[in-house]
């Protein structure tokens, strides 16, 4: 069964999260020490931090390391303490505690109640402060609204997201074939397979199926599935639960007939494009 922090990975649980890159998650705890109390954890379950190879405890440590910067920037104290413990939950994590005195460290002393709107002041806070940008998609958006507000080009920050999301992911059909992330510009009015047609740059007399998100990905969203994988599994959950959260009006696109087609997984972005990925079917 996944921990409970890689269902916060995959999308399935909420947290007040601080910072994240492809590899790294860093939220707040919800039974904090102190205020600022912050867990920093690889997005592979991994149970014991010294099982992890060298040079991911190495890149965990690093990413903890700006982490702890922008929460000793956001929280006053005198500095940073870290601590592994490993015990309570089956998933490698470093907790950061902002500390004044060594009894801050003590995890005897009871846990503090740290009001709802104080953990998102908290967290954003310290995700401002995140040396290098937090990588949150909240702060890429803000950016490319920034970005146009100042009347440059605005990277496509869902795109860059979707990259990041289906990097070295396979749709299994009757062959692999690998998951591409891609956005297409739109016209405005309904999205019909004449449009379609044109977006895709797919023969007019392409068949097009729709089908839902949830029911494409189906077989590799579940732990015992065609995957057998669960790591791989709680990525597809990942995956799926991003388009249903920051795309609109998502749906699947399977284009043409056997033995070979696209399947294109597309929603309405805030950049106002299609986005999202196509893969190859093989069907005989």
């Amino acid at each position: 069964m996944p921990s409970i922090f890689s269902r916060i990975v995959a999308g399935e649980l909420p947290a007040y999260k601080v910072a994240e890159d492809a590899d790294h998650l860093a939220f707040l705890d919800i039974t904090p020490l102190v205020e600022g109390h912050t867990l920093v954890i690889p997005k592979k379950e991994v149970d014991y931090i010294f099982d992890l190879p060298a040079d991911e405890l190495a890149a965990l440590h690093q990413f903890a390391q700006r982490v702890a910067k922008g929460v000793k920037a956001a929280v006053d104290c005198r500095r940073i303490g870290v601590a592994v413990i490993g015990l309570e939950v089956p998933h490698a994590h470093i907790h950061l505690i902002p500390m004044n005195k060594v009894a801050d460290m003590n995890f005897a002393n009871p846990k503090i109640k740290v009001p709802e709107e104080r953990m998102q002041e908290l967290a954003a806070d310290i995700a401002a402060k995140v040396e290098g940008g937090s990588g949150l998609e909240s702060d890429k958006k803000a950016e490319a609204a920034k970005a146009q507000s100042a009347g440059k080009p605005a990277a496509d920050a869902t795109l860059q997201q979707l990259q990041e999301l289906t990097k070295g992911l396979f749709f299994v059909s009757e062959s692999e074939a690998p998951l591409e992330a891609v956005s297409y510009e739109v016209p405005s009015g309904e999205l019909t397979d004449a449009v379609l047609h044109k977006v895709l740059v797919e023969p007019v007399s392409a068949k097009i199926e729709k089908l839902e998100l949830a029911q494409f990905l189906r077989n590799h969203t579940a732990d015992d599935g065609v995957l057998g994988d669960v790591d791989l599994a709680n990525r597809y959950k990942a995956l799926q639960m991003f388009m249903k959260q920051e795309l609109s009006d998502t749906r699947v696109y399977r284009v043409g007939s056997g033995p070979q087609l696209y399947a294109y997984a597309l929603g309405h972005s805030a950049e106002g494009k299609l986005t999202g990925f196509k893969t190859m079917l093989t069907e005989t």
